[in-house]
């Protein structure tokens, strides 16, 4: 090989050598996110997104090193090793399910779009299938998000329910219906805004356990669009800091509330934001993210083509035991149901 071709290569060896180390260090970057206050630092916080690209990229910047024999292959390396818990929080290998007990609770979140009312997907009958879903599921409690009045009778199987209605015209909100009765309801109010969080008390056995619905701000993102390659992506930059300030809020909003409850705590909801995010730290605290638990895969909650984002949840105190998770597959929204089976310890 000639001195020239050598030299080429060692240029352009350092030049994907420098790509790799901005890739690790906004890796790095995005560990400290979630620990930053989104009131702070609003467009930092936009990064915390991308956590699942600059995982990939540094795991393909690692393997391309490890192929061509290079000792580079340890910065990836020890930038992932780093970040062990954002890796096993993105993907899971395999689920751990375990056998419930007898004192075993069943919850779904669904965030359901309106029910399709707008024709946003072009099928027939989703409302129905949606209706049909939840039916043969039969979760014990479930929890929706963007719940339009009109199907409020629709769910009469089930006996107990919590809806609540935002907005000048009422017609919007979220649900809980729920197998158990509910001893207690409320909702925590979120200002300028049609998002808010509901919650009720039901009783199990001898325990009460509190269940909360919530909803934190949308981002606004429409993945059919692909608005990050646009020209607008200032604009939409800014609207999305101006969105994680306000969710920002709207967790010490819920937090105020969540202190007041001593009971057991069920947590299922739309957070509009990823598990890399400092919302998402703020709002589990010590709880089990039912994933984490007993999920497989991506774990991908929303309709955003070959970009998993995982922005639904389902929490439970450190009191629970997770037997199983489910994300489902039916495409009857922009977000997928998600489901899972808790015990009491």
């Amino acid at each position: 090989m000639s001195e020239k071709k050598k030299k080429r290569i060692r240029i352009v060896s350092r030049v994907v050598f420098f790509v790799n180390s901005v890739f690790a260090a906004l890796l790095l970057l995005s560990y400290i996110l979630p620990y930053a206050v989104p009131k702070s630092f609003p467009i930092l916080s936009v990064l915390s997104l991308l956590v699942p690209v600059f995982i990939v990229i540094n795991f393909i910047f690692m393997v391309f090193w490890i192929l061509s024999v290079r000792k580079h292959f340890l910065l990836s390396l020890i930038v992932l090793i780093l970040g062990y818990s954002h890796v096993t929080s993105m993907y899971k290998f395999s689920s751990k399910s375990t056998e419930p007990s007898q004192n075993s609770l069943s919850v779904m979140s669904y965030n359901v779009r309106l029910f399709n009312i707008y024709d946003w997907i072009e099928e027939a009958n989703i409302d129905k299938k949606i209706i049909d879903l939840v039916q043969n599921t039969s979760p014990d409690i479930v929890a929706f998000q963007e719940f339009h009045k009109n199907q409020k009778d629709a769910f009469d199987f089930y006996p107990y329910q919590h809806v609540v209605h935002k907005g000048t015209k009422k017609t919007v909100g979220q649900a809980i219906f729920s197998k158990f009765p509910i001893i207690h309801k409320g909702s925590i109010e979120f200002p300028n805004t049609s998002n808010n969080a509901i919650y009720i008390d039901i009783v199990q056995n001898n325990d009460t356990i509190r269940v909360y619905n919530l909803h934190l701000q949308s981002l606004h993102i429409n993945p059919q669009k692909e608005e990050f390659s646009q020209k607008n992506s200032e604009r939409l930059l800014k609207r999305m800091a101006t969105a994680f300030k306000m969710q920002q809020s709207q967790a010490e909003l819920f937090e105020i509330n969540r202190k007041k409850c001593t009971y057991k705590k069920i947590i299922l909801g739309d957070f509009n934001n990823t598990q890399f995010s400092n919302v998402y730290k703020k709002i589990k605290g010590n709880m089990k993210d039912a994933f984490v638990e007993a999920g497989k895969g991506f774990g991908s909650t929303l309709d955003f083509s070959y970009f998993p984002m995982r922005i639904d949840f389902i929490l439970a105190d450190q009191s629970f035991i997770v037997n199983s998770f489910k994300t489902f597959s039916e495409h009857y929204s922009d977000h997928y149901a998600i489901q899972s089976i808790i015990s009491l310890d």
